[in-house]
Order: structure tokens, then sequence, then C-alpha cells
């Protein structure tokens, strides 16, 4: 039974996180792509996904998720409960709630370490703040206006290879940040068999996904200042994977990427309505905190079912 229980938890975490966290690091890419047949750009990214997990497993002697699991044992025995926190992931993503899976499926597994995960979280979100804001008010003056000015123009070949680039950069930082909140139902050291299984899994659930093209989580990207353009997508794609780089080097304790991506965003955005006007700051603060809302009752949910299902299941053993 504890079998059917740890692939039953892979398969859902993996598609509903793919659908969650995966859609805001390439909603860009996708939104800005969206000419392109789905399974051009989903051939891509797998292509980057075999290559992030193979390696992880032959560098860490098994280990998938690069050693974030170290502090989340797997739970003997593995039951019913812990499947219970990635179908209310798929509920609330079908909401557009950006939620963070880091605090919704880990912080079941060990309710211990949510204080470290949510302080290195709240941390991600005001460097990734911090950094975009004054980064665009470079960027806004010097490329963003020219962009928004030039929207009817052919853009360069060349940015479609930066974009290209700047996402596979992007989605092999988020891979290796993110992993451990699919692989946390699976044994800790995988055999051949487990890896293959996996990823074959993972591909599978990515092409459903990418053929359905997005869905409700994308529009956050979408609702963002130009996004849409290719060349914008690229510099957020760019920002957003050394921030991720940055924290891979500060600490093994996972994070939530949602987080850091909406400072990000957020950070962006104050920038652009201060130098370009295209929204006043009115309208980029009602945005702003209605990001944060949805992203603040993701984590409500998730500290709720972290502390309520471990007692939950004391209970009934």
């Amino acid at each position: 039974m504890a079998y059917f229980w740890m692939i039953s938890g892979f398969l859902l975490a993996a598609y509903s996180i793919v659908g969650n966290d995966a859609l805001q690091i390439l909603g860009p890419f996708l939104s800005s792509n969206e000419k392109k047949p789905w399974w051009v750009l989903w051939l891509f990214t797998s292509t980057i996904l075999i290559g992030i997990l193979t390696y992880g497993w032959f560098i860490h002697q098994g280990d998938i998720s690069y050693g974030r699991l170290s502090a989340f044992p797997l739970p003997d025995p593995l039951n019913g409960i812990y499947v219970i926190p990635p179908l209310a992931l798929l509920f609330l993503t079908s909401f557009g709630i950006p939620v963070s899976t880091t605090f919704l499926i880990l912080t079941v597994f060990e309710p211990g370490n949510l204080t470290e995960m949510l302080t290195k979280s709240l941390l991600g979100y005001g460097l990734a703040f911090v950094v975009a804001m004054g980064l665009y008010q470079v960027i806004s003056q010097l490329l963003e206006k020219t962009f928004i000015e030039s929207a009817d123009k052919p853009i360069a070949t060349y940015w479609s290879f930066l974009q290209w680039g700047a996402t596979a950069f992007l989605w092999s930082q988020w891979l290796i940040q993110d992993l451990a909140n699919i692989f946390v139902y699976l044994p800790r050291q995988l055999s051949l068999v487990w890896l293959v299984f996996s990823l074959g899994m993972m591909l599978a659930l990515q092409a459903m996904i990418f053929y359905q093209h997005g869905g409700e989580i994308e529009k956050i990207v979408t609702s963002k200042t130009n996004t849409q353009d290719i060349r914008s997508a690229t510099l957020i794609n760019f920002i957003y994977g050394f921030i991720l780089l940055f924290f891979q080097q500060y600490s093994q304790m996972p994070m939530s990427t949602t987080w850091v991506f909406i400072g990000l965003l957020a950070g962006r955005e104050v920038a652009i309505a201060f130098n370009l006007q295209i929204r006043s700051l009115r309208e980029t603060g009602n945005l702003i905190f209605k990001d944060i809302s949805k992203a603040s009752l993701g984590l409500g949910v998730s500290v709720l079912l972290a502390f309520a299902l471990p007692w939950f299941s004391q209970q009934i053993h």
C-alpha cells in the first residue's frame, strides 16, 4: 500500500507543481512563443529536464533533489494523508492562485522546517523586489520604453536566441530548486528503475500542460507590463535565473520560488510605473496587492494543512 501512495503522491505533485510553479517560470516563454507548435516548446524544455535530473542522479548518488531533502525524511509508513496537499494545489491552481508548493508540499513532511523555509522565502521576495526595482530604473528607460514603442516593428532574430538561452538557464535553476517538492514522495536514493519511471511520468505530464498552453496561472505573467514581448520576457528570465542561482548557494533549505517570482514582477512594475507612467502607482499597487493576497491565501492553506494533517494522521494510527 505504501508504494501506491508513493506513486500517487509523486504523480499528483508532478502534475500540480508543473502546472503551478513551472508555468510561472515558463509563462513568458510560452506567451512570447505562442505561435510556435506546443510540442516544439515541450521538446526544448524536456531536454533540459532530462539533463538536470540525470546529472543530479549521477552526481548525488541517486538523490535527484540535489541534497534539498536531507531535512525531510520519507515518512514510514507513507499514507493517504500526504496525498492531500497536491490535491489542494490542483484546486487552488484552477482559480489562478500562485500557491507556494514548497510550503504546501514539504511542510507536511516536516512542519519544524516551516520557519526556516518561510524566512528564506520572504528574504527572496524582498531581494527580488529590490533588485528588480533597481535594475528596471535603468532598464525601463533604456530598453523597455524602446520595446513598447517598437512593438509593431520586426524584432531582431538574435532576441529569439537570447530568450531561448535565458529560458534554458532559468528552467534549469528552477528545477534544481523545486525538484524536491516533487521527489519528496519517492525514496531519497533512486534506483535506475525509479529514475526512468519518474522521468517518463514528468515528461508526459508536462506535455499535457503544454498542450493546454498554460491556464490561469499564466495570467500572473501576462497581466504585467509588456511581458508578451520576447525581449522583455528574456530580461525577466535572466534576472530571475540569477536570483535563484544566488539562493542555491545561500543554503540547501528549500524556498518558495513563487514568492521570489512575484517579488521580481512587483519591483519591475513599480519601476516601470514610476518611469514610464504606463500605469499609475495606485493601479500598480493594486496589482501587487492582488498577487500578494493570492500568494498569502496559498500560504495560509499550506500552514493549515502542514499542521492539521500530521495531527490527524497520528489520531487515526
